[in-house]
């Protein structure tokens, strides 16, 4: 590789980001390709211990703008820790979540303003935006079947449906906006034909930097 390349996974609750990006890495060690698999919020011992004050279901009176900025925190841990190391050995970056979610979910939905959830985060992430994101777009509906399936809830998984509502909106504005970065996936098909279809995206990305 002539460089790492860092490829995140975003969508809505339940459209299988998690599936999908687990399935990719597997995919692409088969082929011995370098690369590792994370997630936000979470990736690293300290980031990690973020998450679980996100996402504990006993925290509903969060105040919105303490979630985006421990949003915020755990990404700077996460990505001076463990994301910037590995593209720094010329690594594949898969990445469960990044700045897009924020913008989403904190900007769009909890109202706060996507420009100003940008700016708390360009100043956490210092400029280092993905290659590729790539998008699983699912209905409210079927994600939510999805997380009935799951079973076990966090935090944000039990807000209202208008909030799931205006999270999937954020979204939508965020792949108008980034078409160049933002590859959207239809994520309502059989896993094996959605597995196939962001294989041959990030294979296409990967290529790019061999």
């Amino acid at each position: 590789m002539k460089k790492g390349v860092f490829i995140t996974f975003e969508g809505n609750d339940g459209a299988g980001k998690t599936t999908v990006c687990k399935a990719i890495y597997k995919k692409l060690l088969e082929q011995g390709y370098d690369v590792i698999y994370t997630r936000e919020p979470g990736g690293s011992q300290i980031a990690e211990k973020i998450r679980d004050i996100l996402l504990n279901t006993h925290n509903q009176s969060m105040d919105p703008l303490t979630e985006a900025l421990l949003y915020a925190a755990s990404r700077r841990q996460h990505l001076v820790e463990k994301i910037l190391p590995a593209l720094e050995k010329k690594q594949i970056v898969l990445c469960d979540r990044f700045i897009d979610s924020s913008l989403a979910y904190q900007g769009y939905a909890r109202k706060i303003g996507m420009s100003s959830i940008w700016s708390i985060n360009q100043f956490a992430i210092d400029g280092h935006m993905p290659d590729r994101t790539i998008f699983l777009s699912v209905s409210i509906e079927t994600g939510q079947k999805r997380m009935d399936i799951r079973g076990e809830k966090n935090r944000l998984d039990l807000e209202a449906n208008d909030f799931h509502q205006a999270v999937r909106k954020g979204y939508e504005i965020l792949c108008e906006q980034q078409k160049d970065r933002i590859v959207v996936i239809d994520a309502e098909p059989e896993l094996d034909t959605v597995i196939h279809q962001t294989m041959a995206s990030v294979l296409e990305v990967v290529h790019a930097y061999e």
